[in-house]
């Protein structure tokens, strides 16, 4: 290995060192309580030399949250069970989605839950698999009203968003540990699911309305387009 390719190595190695000391600070402290110097110090690395590799600590968030996002996408998109029934593919792959929270409940804590960090409207364009990530489950959706699954008015981003909540609050719940120690959280999930999935095939009447201004907006860490 050349001392080029060995530059690179190490710069990778310490960049990777940085983001698991400010994901693992973050989450333990707080986005709005943590600052560049204590990241720095958990590295043993001096704070002007970290700016080198993040400019600001919005910039460290951005790259834990697109490093969390991809780690969702890989999670959740499971080509066996895309190529399932639409039912079945519905309810696994918001069951992915949970799970994804149990398996990283670091990034979900930091992705979705605390409401200090900043937007991801800030940062668009790299965040732009995320809006594909949730055309892909939506048209899974359609898939399903196509097929007979739900009523033929069935909304589908209505649905999308009835069926991210019926998952996003116990995620929530078992991340935050509000649960008494007896109660299974991964039971809920799967409750709270079938009844989302059971009164939407059941043609309840819904009030939500999507924002017509947002391709899309995630428990608070909203992605959208922008003309800047």
């Amino acid at each position: 290995m050349g001392v080029k390719e060995r530059h690179e190595r190490d710069r990778e190695q310490l960049r990777a060192r940085i983001l698991d000391a400010a994901r693992e600070l973050f989450v333990a402290e707080g986005y709005r309580n943590v600052s560049i110097r204590k990241i720095a110090e958990k590295v043993e690395y001096s704070p002007a030399a970290l700016y080198s590799y993040f400019p600001s600590k919005d910039d460290l968030f951005f790259a834990l949250a697109e490093e969390g996002f991809r780690k969702l996408f890989e999670f959740t998109n499971d080509p066996a069970v895309i190529a399932a029934d639409a039912l079945t593919a519905i309810r696994q792959g918001f069951l992915r989605y949970y799970q994804f929270s149990r398996t990283h409940p670091e990034y979900f804590d930091l992705m979705f839950v605390d409401r200090s960090v900043p937007k991801i409207s800030h940062e668009w364009e790299r965040f732009g698999f995320v809006q594909q990530m949730i055309d892909e489950v939506r048209a899974l959706i359609q898939r399903g009203i196509d097929d007979g699954v739900f009523p033929a008015n069935t909304n589908p981003d209505v649905a999308f968003h009835i069926l991210w909540a019926a998952v996003h609050g116990p995620a929530t719940i078992a991340v935050c540990d509000r649960l008494a120690p007896d109660e299974n959280p991964d039971a809920l999930a799967r409750d709270t699911l079938e009844a989302a999935i059971a009164g939407l095939r059941a043609g309840i009447q819904t009030t939500f309305t999507p924002s017509q201004c947002h391709p899309s907006s995630v428990s608070g860490v909203h992605v959208e387009k922008t003309d800047a």
